[in-house]
């Protein structure tokens, strides 16, 4: 580890702490006047780094490393050593086996591999997860609806709902599909939601019906849900008539052949057949999905999309009813990657490194993705990455843009500490490592509260800027505006004045609005008042 990046965690400290909280309509920032040593924020940072071993060991092992503190190393990457080894002895693998990987990432192969070897860990690991041992179908059915046996309809029961005084059956009906010989069975998050939500306080039972038979409700309990990619796992104790093999939705393309199966509407057993539209549709924060034209209807969502072999290519999501022929459907992939996670159940969290940036390309060709913004308190920030730094591979796995580091992300948990390799200002090649924290619900109010609004504005509204008033701490003038930005679709360009009103936000912190003053270069500097308005998650943070 570099001087460098020693200095770099230690200036990230001293700007964390010296930033305040923020209000929800006006943010105001405060001076920290305390006289803090380099030293003394050394100093502080070995003790809270040994106060968090009991319960983020990987991520006080990332802090020592970057702190080179030999003794605070030792000690640390034994604990995650010793965290590992019970963890597999309570046969929680999950846990291990991330823990062992960041022993890994942080050099510690030999300590790793002391409590157990990756083979070893991969077997048990592994082991049991569901759909891993069906077959993929090599050659066209005779006869595809046959593969409705392995569809269900979802029935989630939420009791009684009142309304003008009358009380009406309360429930959601989605479809899913059998995975597994032990009754494992994907759906959507969003047909479950409600009874995994621990604000919903409720009555909520889970039930199936199998394919032809609509009188038979069997309970179901729900294992393992991802949120952000609409994704659960649910389990019966039956035994599935037919268990649907995953396929590969990576060799798509336009006009392939694709068909839906599930309830629409509550009909069970639908069969529809349509063509894939579109392989790379961006209505996900963390990556692409399908656009099938296949008829779907509410109660498809959680069916599968299979091919003309029967293997399953995607989950269908999403309809849009007014627009015939407008249907969405989850990459088979994503369940792929995230099986085993959800296997192991409970709330699938999802990493981040708390940066924003986009693909970086050499002329046509993509060539890694490029860093335009990190929060002061992120991963990147504590390791020594600058703006305008290019990373190209995430744990040996290649970075050629922004859905690949999103790809990779999905591998990991939280709490788990990777690999980065980069190109830094003077394209030199550069590596470290870096701790995965969990994405939050809004990452862009998150970059909001830990950092001025200077800063802030690059990955929420795309300008870049600096202060031009001594006694306005709110007026700026711009320096850059991104391509494709709210900015620039707004007409803001370089050299523009501007000065920053109130900001809002609504109930849930998922969109923010921001009052401008604006003097338009382009317009002949005519003062203009604006409210940019943006969504505080975006394909673009990661």
């Amino acid at each position: 580890m570099t001087e460098k990046k020693l200095l770099s965690i230690i200036l990230c400290t001293l700007v964390f702490f010296s930033c305040t909280s923020t209000k929800l309509n006006v943010q105001e920032k405060n001076e920290d006047t305390s006289d803090y040593s380099l030293e003394d924020i050394r100093k502080n940072e070995i003790e809270r780094t040994r106060n968090i071993v009991l319960t983020r060991p990987c991520e006080a092992l990332w802090n020592s490393v970057l702190l080179q503190d030999e003794e605070l190393i030792e000690y640390t990457s034994k604990y995650v050593r010793d965290y590992c080894a019970s963890e597999i002895e309570q046969k929680d693998y999950l846990e291990a086996f991330f823990a062992w990987q960041s022993l890994v990432n942080a050099g510690f192969e030999k300590l790793a591999s002391s409590v157990i070897t990756k083979s070893e860990l991969d077997k048990l690991f592994y082991n049991n997860i569901p759909g891993t041992g069906v077959k993929k179908n090599t050659t066209p059915k005779e006869n595809i609806s046959s593969c409705i046996a392995g569809t269900v309809t979802i029935w989630v029961d939420l009791g009684v709902k009142i309304k003008s005084g009358v009380g009406f059956a309360n429930r959601v009906i989605g479809s899913g599909f059998f995975i597994d010989e032990r009754g494992y069975i994907i759906t959507n998050h969003h047909v479950i939601s409600e009874v995994v939500d621990p604000k919903y306080e409720g009555y909520g039972k889970v039930y199936i019906k199998l394919a032809g038979n609509e009188d038979d409700k069997i309970p179901a309990k729900v294992i393992g849900w991802d949120k952000i990619h609409d994704l659960a796992l649910l389990k019966t104790e039956i035994k599935p008539p037919y268990v649907f093999p995953l396929g590969s939705s990576s060799d798509l393309k336009p006009g392939d052949r694709v068909y839906a199966i599930g309830s629409p509407l509550g009909l069970e057993s639908t069969l529809t057949s349509g063509v894939v539209s579109s392989t790379n549709r961006r209505l996900f924060t963390t990556g692409t999905v399908l656009q099938i034209d296949a008829a779907v209807n509410s109660g498809n969502s959680g069916g599968p999309c299979i091919d003309v072999n029967g293997n399953v290519q995607a989950v269908v999501f999403s309809g849009i009813l007014q627009y015939q022929g407008l249907n969405f459907a989850i990459p088979v992939e994503y369940i792929k990657q995230e099986i085993a996670i959800l296997y192991y159940g409970g709330n699938r969290r999802l990493p981040w490194i708390g940066g924003y940036g986009h693909t970086y390309k050499i002329g046509n060709k993509e060539a890694g993705l490029e860093v335009e913004y990190f929060s002061p308190n992120s991963a990147m920030a504590k390791a020594g990455i600058k703006r305008g730094d290019v990373i190209t591979a995430v744990d040996g796995k290649s970075v050629k843009n922004i859905s690949d580091i999103q790809t990779i992300l999905r591998d990991y948990i939280p709490e788990t500490i990777v690999k980065c390799e980069y190109l830094d200002s003077n394209k030199s090649k550069k590596s470290c490592i870096l701790y995965l924290t969990e994405r939050p619900k809004a990452p862009g109010y998150h970059f909001y509260k830990n950092d001025t609004i200077q800063n802030s504005f690059v990955p929420l509204f795309g300008i870049s800027m600096i202060p031009s008033s001594t006694t306005n701490s709110r007026t700026f003038l711009v320096t850059n505006v991104l391509k494709r930005s709210t900015a620039d679709e707004t007409g803001i360009s370089e050299n523009d004045p501007i000065t920053v009103g109130k900001i809002q936000f609504n109930d849930d912190k998922t969109m923010m609005m921001a009052e401008i003053s604006v003097k338009r270069r382009k317009k002949g500097y005519l003062d203009m008042t604006l409210g940019l308005t943006t969504t505080l998650d975006s394909p673009y943070y990661f």
